[in-house]
């Protein structure tokens, strides 16, 4: 039996989480790698009570393990997942945001087609978060095919699920707490040829809560990763 780890960042999400754990531990119990997958949800440094919401659900939820941290960005928190969910030996990864924009009911057909591709990524097909988030991404694949030299239908959709021996291979290509790592993880796994499947999924508004991603910050975050991107390519090549 695979063992699952769904890895899931969390940050002042004190109005989501109970729902965000509601929502994905069925998905863990059902492949629940004759009981050695788990529901990782990492608490970012959280201001509020997130943390411990989730360890109180962990209580009677023996597949959900909580982790807490200090705040170091929504990036530098998923890789922290990745370096973990590989530390425990992962046959597969999947990643997601514990905002409710993704939909556990869509799982199954990435599940269906992990042996065939190194990753099977959604992209958000028709997504209901707003203009500037799609101009954001639609800028963030042209700023990829200019510094990196390939096409990467949606480089940051947190809605992944990934063969963890791939992940392994190239993982130490990305910086420690960078703040774009999914970014990464999409152009290495183009770059290095790895089969990839993208399959529409829905995008749904934030469901509880106030995002701690402003346009701002996103813009400052672009800036800071277009001047690291030439350098990493070399070590990517």
């Amino acid at each position: 039996m695979e063992k699952l780890y769904i890895i899931i960042p969390a940050y002042n999400e004190e109005e989501n989480i109970k729902r965000v754990i509601d929502d994905w531990y069925p998905i863990v119990e059902k492949h629940n790698g004759n009981g050695e997958s788990r529901l990782v949800i990492i608490d970012d440094g959280s201001k509020d009570s997130t943390y411990k919401i989730m360890q109180e659900y962990a209580k009677e939820r023996p597949l959900f393990h909580p982790i807490t941290k200090p705040n170091g960005g929504h990036g530098a928190t998923v890789l922290y997942g990745y370096h973990y969910a590989l530390e425990n030996n992962a046959d597969f990864i999947f990643q997601t945001d514990s905002d409710g924009q993704t939909l556990p009911s869509e799982f199954d057909p990435f599940w269906e087609q992990k042996e065939q591709y190194d990753m099977v990524i959604g992209y958000r097909k028709g997504r209901e978060d707003g203009f500037s988030r799609v101009f954001v991404t639609k800028t963030l694949k042209a700023v990829i095919k200019v510094c990196f030299g390939v096409d990467v239908t949606d480089a940051n959709t947190p809605y992944r699920l990934m063969k963890a021996g791939t992940l392994r291979k190239y993982i130490g290509l990305i910086p420690k707490d960078f703040n774009l790592s999914n970014v990464l993880v999409s152009v290495i796994f183009a770059q290095k040829k790895c089969d990839v499947k993208y399959i529409p999924i829905t995008f749904r508004p934030r469901q509880g809560g106030v995002n701690s991603i402003n346009l701002k910050k996103i813009f400052k975050i672009g800036i800071n990763a277009v001047k690291d991107f030439r350098a990493i390519n070399k070590a990517i090549r």
